[in-house]
């Protein structure tokens, strides 16, 4: 994207306004939508979004349904009912079973209810324990706390732009339109350091997605998104830690 240069280059902020999913769990794609945009608008990442709904790439098309959760089933434990038995019938494992809920053994009681994640991916531990990826919990934890141990920070030069320029386009290498939300809060990456489509917190400037590139832009350097040209003057050249919330 064309970009009017201050002291370095950047992206930026808040959309202006969230579009409604179909469901608590689901949106459905508009014409204009990037997988970027999607994962900004309801604070996921790109790959979450992917694995989610089983993507192999980045291109997504208007009228496609998009899931934005795991999908969760309350069972009610009736007679008969084993932990192996609703393992086959939901496709999971015993062991999924027990961990979602904090069971100690296989004894179940009639009456009382379990939670099933049935499209949920499964990690191996290094104890061979075979846990849920809930990628809403991990977001939401992550999003709220920018210290946790988990998190990868690095230090970083982080530099400011803004699309309020003649000839600027304000489009970003991952199609977020600048001009129509002068306030989103975007970064430009090396995407061999950060892959684009990353939550990130930058210290000073807050949550942001990694959304764009710049031919200046290589290693450990960032650019801002910055609304108007006095905030990049005023920005300069500061480094600044940047914690990886993905």
């Amino acid at each position: 994207m064309k970009k009017l240069v201050f002291v370095v280059i950047a992206i930026a902020a808040l959309s202006v306004g969230i579009p409604k999913p179909v469901h608590a769990q689901e949106y459905q794609v508009r014409p204009g939508d990037t997988i970027w945009k999607v994962a900004y608008d309801f604070e996921k990442s790109v790959t979450e979004i992917k694995e989610l709904n089983h993507l192999d790439s980045d291109e997504i098309f208007p009228g496609q349904v998009l899931r934005l959760e795991e999908e969760e089933i309350i069972h009610t434990i009736e007679k008969g009912d084993t932990l192996f038995a609703l393992a086959n019938k939901y496709n999971v494992t015993v062991v999924d079973l027990m961990n979602w809920n904090e069971l100690d053994s296989d004894l179940i009681i009639i009456g009382h209810t379990l939670v099933i994640y049935p499209n949920a991916e499964a990690v191996t531990t290094d104890d061979e324990v075979t846990v849920p990826v809930q990628s809403n919990k991990q977001t939401s934890t992550q999003s709220t706390s920018h210290n946790n141990s988990s998190n990868k920070t690095m230090k970083m030069t982080a530099t400011a732009y803004t699309a309020e320029c003649d000839g600027c386009s304000g489009i970003t290498y991952t199609g977020l339109n600048l001009l129509e939300n002068r306030n989103m809060k975007v970064i430009a990456v090396d995407p061999n350091v950060i892959p684009l489509g990353t939550r990130v917190h930058v210290e000073g400037y807050g949550e942001a997605i990694a959304g764009d590139i710049g031919g200046a832009i290589k290693g450990n350097k960032i650019d801002i998104h910055v609304p108007t040209k006095d905030e990049a003057y005023s920005w300069g050249v500061r480094e600044v830690t940047v914690t990886i919330l993905e």
